[in-house]
């Protein structure tokens, strides 16, 4: 593997906003510390709107600019929509070549993805199912699928070669085994989030929420800030 393609960061998850939310303080302090960072978005959150008025069509391009906005804050790359439809999301093959074509173009050391086994949080949230499909797919994507040439053998003839993913960060889960702090970026990570205005009805009390649900203390009782992975190494 080359000194490139340890730098390199693909973010892969179901909806617009979904990074932010998750990892977006992870992915600034990635992108402080040099490394080249990329997202896919699935879908681009054509069905979340409480708004009678608006239309898939319509919430789709306000999305994806949103999703562009919180991007740039964060200082991402590159982002790509492959535009499946919100909340209809399946781990299908089809996707999967999608997914697999998008890791050999990009060819991650990291992959982040969210988690396939969190059907619900505590008793307060009950996970999205594209969250689950997406990180299906994912991880899937990631082994075997991108690893092995004869799969999906027309990528490879359109130059792109199989890649091997050496570390998968999965976010979103109840079973962190790393943690991220996030202190001195996590004022980005909630200027990212914010960008998505129209999934953000009551800002004042967002950010709060997030700031208590981020917030410990360290060994010396100082009060951080932190985001969960199950990280796994890949040989």
């Amino acid at each position: 593997m080359s000194g490139e393609e340890r730098t390199r960061v693909l973010v892969i998850m179901a909806h617009p906003d979904d990074p932010e939310f998750s990892c977006g303080g992870t992915i600034a302090r990635w992108v402080r510390e040099g490394r080249y960072v990329g997202y896919v978005l699935i879908t681009s959150g054509d069905k979340g709107s409480e708004d009678p008025t608006m239309t898939p069509e319509r919430l789709r391009k306000t999305r994806e600019a949103e999703q562009r906005a919180a991007a740039a804050v964060l200082g991402v790359h590159e982002v790509h929509f492959l535009r499946y439809p919100d909340g209809e999301l399946f781990p299908t093959q089809e996707l999967r070549r999608d997914i697999v074509y998008h890791i050999r173009r990009f060819r991650p050391h990291i992959v982040v993805c969210q988690d396939p086994t969190a059907y619900y949080f505590e008793d307060y949230y009950i996970n999205h199912p594209d969250h689950r499909a997406a990180g299906e797919a994912v991880l899937a994507a990631v082994f075997p699928l991108a690893r092995d040439r004869l799969n999906f053998p027309e990528h490879e003839a359109a130059g792109l070669s199989p890649h091997k993913v050496r570390e998968v960060y999965i976010t979103t889960t109840p079973n962190p085994t790393t943690w991220v702090d996030i202190t001195d970026v996590l004022e980005l990570k909630l200027q990212a989030i914010l960008q998505h205005k129209s999934q953000v009805k009551d800002p004042e009390a967002l950010i709060a929420r997030w700031r208590e649900r981020l917030q410990y203390k360290d060994e010396q009782g100082r009060v951080r800030y932190r985001e969960g992975f199950r990280v796994m190494h890949l040989s």
